[in-house]
């Protein structure tokens, strides 16, 4: 998260932080030995955004030029069913040729975002994001995930590709930019940017 909001910011753009129900968010992996994570934990916008997160209905699709699908292996759950935000999305992306993104376990999000003719948004396209070979298969986090990224994506028609662990990947496939890891982050962010500036 830190690394996409610091790249926008820094390029001008605003930047709202939408949550299922609202309000407050869990924090976790705060590195305080990161100077950029250390910055924003003190930066008091920063951490009333995410204290006080929008509602879906509180968002107006026609103000925005991009959605960003954040990572965290909560992003498995509540926001990927959420028909609301996926209205959203889905607006953004088909009414106001907008950006649908994401990184790491963020694109969890966009498995379920379907186009007005009721296709898969991810159908046909290359995609990238946190592959199940990098997960610990034997561990209690990821036997609660409710479904796989990379399975459910390629059931869904779309080509899942990622590179090596601790490398950046990134895929762009026109209004739509995925990455793999927190370290495609920033590319991400950047290539967002250049597609809405051009």
């Amino acid at each position: 998260m830190v690394n996409a909001y610091d790249t926008f910011k820094k390029a001008g753009f605003t930047v709202d932080f939408v949550s299922p129900t609202g309000g407050s968010i869990p924090l976790a992996y705060i590195n305080t030995s990161d100077s950029l994570q250390k910055k924003l934990l003190y930066n008091q916008d920063f951490m009333y955004a995410l204290e006080n997160t929008k509602k879906p209905k509180e968002i107006t699709a026609k103000n925005y030029k991009a959605v960003h699908y954040i990572g965290g292996g909560s992003a498995m759950y509540d926001v990927p069913k959420n028909k609301a935000i996926q209205k959203i999305s889905m607006t953004i992306y088909e009414e106001y040729n907008g950006i649908i993104s994401s990184v790491c376990h963020g694109t969890a999000g966009i498995v379920n975002l379907k186009t007005k003719e009721g296709k898969y948004l991810v159908n046909g396209k290359t995609i990238s994001g946190y592959p199940e070979a990098y997960e610990k298969e034997g561990a209690e986090y990821f036997k609660q995930f409710p479904f796989l990224i990379q399975k459910t994506i390629e059931e869904r028609g779309g080509i899942f590709k990622y590179s090596p662990k601790n490398s950046v990947h990134i895929e762009v496939q026109g209004n739509v930019i995925t990455g793999q890891n927190y370290l495609s982050s920033k590319d991400v962010a950047l290539k967002i940017i250049q597609t809405i500036t051009e």
